[in-house]
Parts: structure tokens; sequence; C-alpha cells
């Protein structure tokens, strides 16, 4: 089984041919990001990929305003199913144009019922099987596998869904590392398509540094649940799996009171993260 780490597109230059330069330099594999909605810059980011021999997923972001400026990735309460789908299915019908591996989507809304998840993921699946691009659901705050629970039972009433699991996310809403619910990360596995690796703790999705010894813990948490993603995606034959080290600026890193100064490199941070978790792939 071989690992493709992938560069996250919102931390790079909006230049598509910078983006791409950067991933080339800093030996990323491919990029995950959203694709774009101008048909010239489509055509461009598909030919640089081929250009370069370089992966991509499609990030798909639903009931949100892509246009704001602010929280743009935080659902609207008024938004519907219907336009959640839209959203999703934007993306979908977009992704063999640009040669997507697959679609990774942080959809729905913490905020809806059982039976308005029920309803959304089953109308989701359907449009995967429609139109043969593979769906992968993020694992997100704010969204509708925000806590491991509802993603448990969401997992089990639909057997072919399939997951992009950022655990930082559910060690804030759990306030604690999750090696309490092994069950359900083992479920997780089972179905995990893709991994953001960012590293989290019990009050915060993104550790300082996860370089620094006040860190280890938690890192050493993480890289335990994504050996298992890894060992349960080799026992169903993947030949490739995927992992984006997703760490932000954005008000994920940590900044100084009055000077709003980040207390490390981001970027720097991502690299370090991109050759960690080669080698810990290559050692297992």
């Amino acid at each position: 089984m071989e690992l493709l780490v992938l560069r996250s597109w919102l931390t790079g230059p909006a230049n598509l041919e910078s983006l791409v330069q950067q991933t080339l330099d800093d030996k990323f594999d491919g990029i995950e990001g959203p694709i774009p909605q101008d048909s010239q810059q489509r055509h461009l980011l598909r030919r640089l990929l081929q250009d370069h021999g370089l992966v991509f997923i499609a990030e798909a972001t639903t009931g949100t305003d892509p246009d704001g400026s602010e929280d743009w990735w935080i659902p609207h309460p008024d938004r519907t199913i219907d336009e959640h789908l839209t959203d999703l299915k934007w993306t979908v019908d977009h992704a063999n144009e640009i040669g997507a591996m697959f679609v990774s989507t942080m959809c729905g809304y913490d905020a809806w019922s059982w039976q308005q998840n029920v309803d959304f993921f089953g109308r989701a699946l359907e449009l995967e099987q429609t139109s043969g691009t593979t769906i992968s659901f993020e694992t997100h705050r704010s969204r509708s596998l925000y806590n491991p629970w509802t993603t448990r039972d969401l997992l089990n009433q639909f057997p072919a869904m399939k997951l992009t699991c950022d655990f930082s996310h559910w060690c804030v809403v759990c306030e604690r590392l999750l090696d309490t619910e092994w069950s359900i990360l083992e479920l997780c596995a089972e179905r995990t398509q893709h991994i953001q690796c960012r590293v989290g703790y019990a009050q915060h999705a993104q550790v300082a540094d996860p370089r620094a010894p006040e860190s280890q813990e938690a890192l050493e948490a993480h890289e335990r649940w994504w050996s298992l993603i890894w060992e349960k995606q080799q026992q169903r034959g993947m030949a490739q799996t995927t992992m984006m080290p997703e760490f932000l600026y954005d008000g994920y890193m940590q900044t100084l009171p009055y000077t709003g100064m980040p207390v490390a490199d981001v970027w720097e941070i991502t690299c370090w993260m991109a050759q960690r978790q080669r080698q810990q792939f290559s050692n297992r």
C-alpha cells in the first residue's frame, strides 16, 4: 500500500502556478482543495496537475457562503437539505473535469435532527452511486459528523458511507483524547477513505506545535488512530491511502496577546508533519 501525502490549497498561494510549484518544491504528492469556479482556471489546474504528475482531491463545502470573508466554512442555519445537496453536486459534477481522485466534503449541519441527517446522507450516497464519483464525508465541528456517536449511528445506518477523518475536531467536542471511544475509532477506520492529520487536544482543534514536548501525548494519540486506519485500509486491500497535514492560521494557530503574532510557523509544521508521517507509514 502506497501513502500519498497532499498539501492543502487553503494554506497556499492563490496563483495556481505558484501553488503547484510550491507543492513540487516541498515534495508533496498532490493537492486537496476546492474546484475553481472559473472554467479557464479549472482547465489550467487540470493541465498543471497532469504535467507534473500530481493527484487532486476535490473539496466540497456545503450550506455556506464561499464569498464571505469571515467564517465562510460555517453552515448557514437557513440553508435547506436541498441547498446542501446542490453545493455537493456542483463539486461532484466537476470532479472528473479536474481529474480528482474523489470528493471530500465538509457537509451537513450539527443542529439537524436524526431524520434530517438520514435524508441528507441517503441522498448524498445516491448521488455518489449515480455519478460514479467517490464521496468521502469529513468529521468536522459545526457539521453533521461533529461527534463520534452521531457518526457511529450514521455509519451503521449507511454501510456504503466513507469518511474523511479529522479526529482533531472530536478532541474538542469530547474534551478529551479519543481512546475512550476505541470501538467507534475502529468502525471509522473500517470506513476511512482519507485522513486530515491535524493534531488536536481537549481544548483546541490544533496544538500550537506538534513538535513541542507538551504536544507529545496528543501527537502519539493521533498517530495511534492513523495507524489503526492504515491497518484497516490494508486489510481492505487499498492500493493507495491519502493523508493531508492540515495546519492553519485562521484562528487555529495560537497567537500572542495584543500583537496577534503566531506562536509557530504553519507551513514549517505542515512540511514537518508530512515528512514524519511518510516515515511513520514506512516503519509500520
